[in-house]
């Protein structure tokens, strides 16, 4: 159980760590050209899916 909670941390710092960047460039790109909010949105979910992956880590151990 030890290494599924250092699992999921490194999947949560991770994701902490890439989401500011990718957010940041995001609401840049929508404040040039409105017409790109939903390819902004598929760059600020993506990083997300790397703590459903450390959840799902959690599961199977």
């Amino acid at each position: 159980k030890l290494g599924a909670g250092i699992a999921l941390a490194g999947c949560g710092i991770g994701t902490g760590l890439a989401q500011g960047p990718i957010g940041a460039a995001a609401v840049g790109m929508i404040a040039e050209d409105d017409s790109k909010f939903g390819l902004a949105l598929l760059f600020t979910v993506l990083p997300e899916t790397i703590v459903l992956f450390g959840f799902l880590s959690i599961y199977l151990l």
